[in-house]
């Protein structure tokens, strides 16, 4: 062994984002963390992931064959919609129902008006490559009509030579009983050789036909390009380092096996996005806290969601642009306002916008000094003094001050304002974004943000934590000692997850705890074979269960979380008054009506992995001695202020730090405001307060 190679056992976190690919090592044996920052590779995103890992282990002198798992949170699946860059994908539905997808919802975006200018995108299946299959099912899963195979053989040889490229079949009642959808695969895969199919009593077996179609075709889109993906990830991280695990971060933030990724990619859309959320429920829960505010900013957008009692808000459709699943996800929301965020002045209104486009990872801010030149919110803070001119981003990408200044004066000049106030106002726009998101997700959900603390990460997340905190309220404002490489951080500290479902339409006083009972075991045995398979035993395994209900008569369904014990303790009469309780929450009030069962859903999870918090030695209240490395000023509500700049690197469990000061580090810079103080735990959290 070399001399300056690290022993030990590995587990490593990854994490694509638009601009930067965010890695997070773990030894697992003391918890020890190594840290890597790397601009992303938009043209092959494994690219990026490959090049963090040889950096991390060539820094910290780790040989790559001790890395026994990768966690990796990805956006294949998402950019693969949001680009429309997917398969050519084909659709048999039963006679009679070939519109299904162009029928919809009926839904526009826009409010009042939207209609008149919503351009409806095209469906992933086109008409032209649809076909009807003779058959039908009831709704009870009887047999009303058997499967015509010639007729169907036929029709699947004429799709075949419209050059399709992936197949989903949805047949009307299918979630009752998929025999015929089974069938019709079968025969595909004789036409169709090499052609992946998806069948929706697979991918979601439950009611409502339009919501089952699109969901199965956006697996059948987007399968190929994330099959492909995953794939040769694999591939070259077994070739680099033996036979390492490869798991993926589902949207509802447990961890997909490769196989299971592959197949059914649709629970992939918001894997991004999940793992920040379960980076900063693992950091919070370790400082003390379980409910929380969520803001990840990174460099093109801004994710926030919602922890209560140490559980994300989970919610059952998934959106992407206008495409929405049915597909469980972490109740994540997405604004365009991140560090590459360009501001601009349309020539219409002469009124200063921020977003939602971005300067991405090339050519980035223009202080990157990789040819920008639009103005964006990095280059306000570069401007403002917030983000110093002598700061690395990732440790080594320089930033240049003349550049940002020259992007901002730009706006400064469209506005007739000084160069300090144009800047200034990219900042305030861009955060009174992001307290929107946040105010969609606490206040419109019923929840007092006073009540919660909130967690800041992301590369730009800490410049603006401060401020958002003040506009929300929620304190402490809590900066984690990774925040940069927080989703990496959640990647590697989750859970091996998968569930299964069932619709169920009852009306409560038409069946019994038994009966419900009988069907969530049945679902969790079949959730628990993935887990078994990956070599997870049965004794790890948790159980809780999902119950969508409605009153009866009502179209609207919300989603009840209960754990295996709650459920045998209380029955139907328990989840009754949880659904009245959830209902006055959200709505103000609750129904003298029957309740009526819809769908039932069994979770299963594996063990947390056995991983510490690494602590950080124990220091005064003054970070000054070890840490401070300089003194700078900012520019705060129109004025010019004295700040400090600490090394986080340096700083001791107890510092005080007052602000107006900066605190610097490899993958983020944390801004604490005047009238404000950052004392520093144990893990090495920075717990931001006002100071009175």
């Amino acid at each position: 062994m070399p001399a300056n190679e690290r022993p030990g056992s590995y587990r490593l976190g990854v994490d694509v984002g638009g601009t930067f690919t965010d890695l997070l090592l773990i030894d697992e044996a003391d918890g020890r963390t190594f840290r890597a920052k790397v601009p992303s590779t938009p043209e092959d995103s494994s690219q990026g992931v490959l090049n963090g890992i040889a950096r991390l282990c060539s820094q910290n002198g780790i040989d790559p064959s001790r890395i026994h798992q990768v966690m990796h949170g990805t956006t294949v699946a998402t950019n693969t919609v949001l680009t429309s860059s997917g398969a050519r994908v084909g659709l048999v539905t039963t006679k009679g129902y070939r519109q299904v997808l162009q029928i919809d919802r009926s839904y526009v975006p826009g409010g009042l008006g939207g209609w008149v200018i919503w351009n409806k995108r095209p469906p992933l299946a086109p008409l032209e490559l649809t076909i009807e299959a003779n058959e039908r099912m009831g709704p009870r899963g009887e047999v009303i009509d058997t499967l015509d195979e010639a007729d169907l053989r036929a029709k699947l040889t004429r799709l075949a030579r419209r050059g399709v490229e992936a197949l989903t079949v949805s047949l009307i009642n299918a979630y009752a009983n998929g025999a015929h959808e089974v069938q019709v695969r079968k025969i595909a895969e004789e036409v169709m050789p090499g052609v992946p199919v998806s069948i929706s009593s697979e991918v979601i077996p439950e009611m409502y036909e339009y919501e089952r179609t699109e969901t199965t075709v956006v697996n059948s889109y987007i399968r190929p390009v994330v099959a492909k993906y995953i794939r040769n990830l694999h591939t070259e991280l077994s070739s680099r380092m033996g036979g390492v695990k490869l798991h993926v971060l589902r949207s509802d933030g447990g961890l997909s096996a490769v196989e299971a990724a592959e197949t059914a990619p649709v629970n992939l859309l918001l894997s991004g996005p999940a793992g920040g959320v379960s980076g900063a429920l693992w950091i919070a829960r370790q400082a003390g806290f379980e409910n929380l505010l969520t803001f990840d900013m990174g460099g093109t957008s801004t994710d926030v969601a919602l922890i209560q009692h140490g559980k994300p808000q989970i919610r059952r459709e998934t959106r992407v642009g206008d495409v929405a699943v049915r597909a469980s996800s972490i109740d994540v929301r997405t604004v365009g306002a991140g560090g590459g965020s360009i501001a601009y002045v349309p020539d219409l209104t002469k009124a200063l916008r921020v977003g939602p486009k971005s300067a991405g990872a090339v050519p980035g801010p223009a202080a990157y000094c990789k040819g920008g030149i639009e103005p964006t919110v990095t280059d306000a803070n570069v401007v403002l003094g917030y983000l110093p001119s002598d700061a690395k981003l990732g440790g080594d990408m320089a930033i240049d001050r003349t550049l940002a200044e020259a992007a901002v004066q730009r706006v400064a000049d469209a506005l007739g304002l000084p160069l300090m106030t144009a800047a200034e106002g990219i900042i305030d726009i861009v955060n009174e974004n992001m307290f929107g998101a946040l105010r969609l997700v606490s206040v419109e959900r019923g929840y007092d943000p006073r009540d919660f603390a909130l967690v800041a990460f992301g590369g730009a997340g800490p410049l603006h934590a401060n401020a958002l905190g003040k506009l929300v309220g929620a304190w402490p404002v809590i900066i984690p000692p990774a925040p940069g490489v927080l989703c990496a951080y959640g990647d590697a500290t989750t859970r091996i997850r998968d569930e299964a479902s069932q619709t169920f339409v009852r009306r409560f006083a038409d069946t019994s705890d038994a009966e419900v009972s009988a069907i969530l075991d049945r679902l969790a045995a079949t959730a628990a074979t993935t887990l078994t398979a990956e070599g997870i035993p049965a004794a790890d395994h948790s159980v809780g269960f999902q119950i969508d209900l409605r009153y009866h008569g009502q179209g609207m369904l919300l989603t009840i979380d209960l754990d295996e014990a709650s459920f045998r303790a209380d029955g139907l009469a328990g989840i009754s008054r949880r659904f009245d309780a959830l209902h006055e929450q959200l709505f103000t009030f609750a129904l003298d009506a029957p309740h009526e069962l819809v769908s039932l859903r069994a979770v299963v999870q594996g063990r947390e992995p056995a991983v510490a918090a690494e602590t950080i030695a124990d220091g005064g209240p003054d970070p000054s001695p070890e840490a401070l490395t300089m003194h700078t000023r900012i520019y705060v509500a129109g004025e010019w202020l004295e700040a400090a700049i600490y090394d986080r690197t340096r700083l001791a469990c107890g510092n005080r730090i007052a602000g107006p000061a900066i605190v610097t580090q490899m993958d983020a810079t944390t801004l604490i405001l005047p009238g404000h103080v950052g004392t520093v735990d144990a893990i090495g959290n920075i717990l931001i307060r006002p100071a009175a």
